[in-house]
This record gives structure tokens, C-alpha cells and sequence, in this order.
């Protein structure tokens, strides 16, 4: 399978919530470099991370756009992230169900048939301006 049909087979696992079918993509040294914080390595880090968001946000992905390279490793992609952000994160917001639409991409690089990157980014501080409002 390509890199970029793995690609995207993981953001269909995404918008569908199937958190394990994310995970099963995954390489088992999986490097998460997220928009803000540490680097996560590692499926066990990567799950926690899930699960958290899964707590606090409920998103769905549209206008993906995805762009592959000649030596089918990396993909990037581009997305509007749609919203909702159900329960609070320390140093952000009070959460009360508000919804929130936000442009966003990633950058994900495949080694031995599974993901072995995902670096994500977006703009934190329309995100706060967003659920402030």
C-alpha cells in the first residue's frame, strides 16, 4: 500500500472514530510532534493522547487535501478541523459544547508500511479566540 493511501485510510479512521484502526497504522515507534507540547513517542503515548482528545474535543475532518512526494514516505495534508469542545484542558477555556471551525494541516511520514510521524499545526490562539467568543 502507498503512503499516501495509508494516509489517508488513517484520517478515514479519524472521522470515523475508530480509534483502533488509527493505532493499527501506526508504527510502533510512532514520533507524534503535536502544535503545542512535547514530542510523543511510542503507540502507548500516541493511545493516551486519543483518549484524551477523545474526552475533551468531538472532530471531524473535511476539505482534506492530501500531497505525496516521489519517494512515497511523506504526505502532507490540509484539513479544516470542525468542533466541539466538550470538556476542559488546563490553561485553556472552560469547555461547554461550543463549536469551532479551524483550518489546519499535517505533515506524516511513513516508514515500513505504517506512519511513523505525524507532526500536526494549527493556530492556537484562533482556536482560544474561538471557543472564547
Amino acid at each position: 500500500m502507498s503512503a499516501l493511501q495509508i494516509v489517508q485510510d488513517y484520517y478515514s479512521f479519524f472521522n470515523q472514530k475508530n480509534w483502533e484502526g488509527m493505532l493499527s497504522l501506526l508504527h510502533p515507534q510512532i514520533r507524534h510532534e503535536a502544535n503545542q507540547g512535547d514530542t510523543r513517542v511510542g503507540l502507548e503515548l500516541f493511545r493516551e493522547f486519543l483518549g484524551k482528545m477523545d474526552d475533551s474535543y468531538d472532530e471531524t475532518l473535511t476539505d482534506m487535501v492530501f500531497l505525496s512526494e516521489p519517494t512515497d514516505t511523506r504526505v502532507a495534508v490540509e484539513f479544516v478541523v470542525n468542533g466541539i469542545y466538550k470538556k476542559g484542558e488546563p490553561g485553556l477555556p472552560p469547555a461547554h459544547n461550543q463549536t469551532y471551525v479551524l483550518p489546519a494541516g499535517a505533515f506524516l511520514e511513513v516508514k515500513d508500511g505504517k506512519i511513523a510521524r505525524v507532526t500536526t499545526y494549527y493556530n492556537l490562539e484562533r482556536w482560544i479566540k474561538l471557543v472564547s467568543e
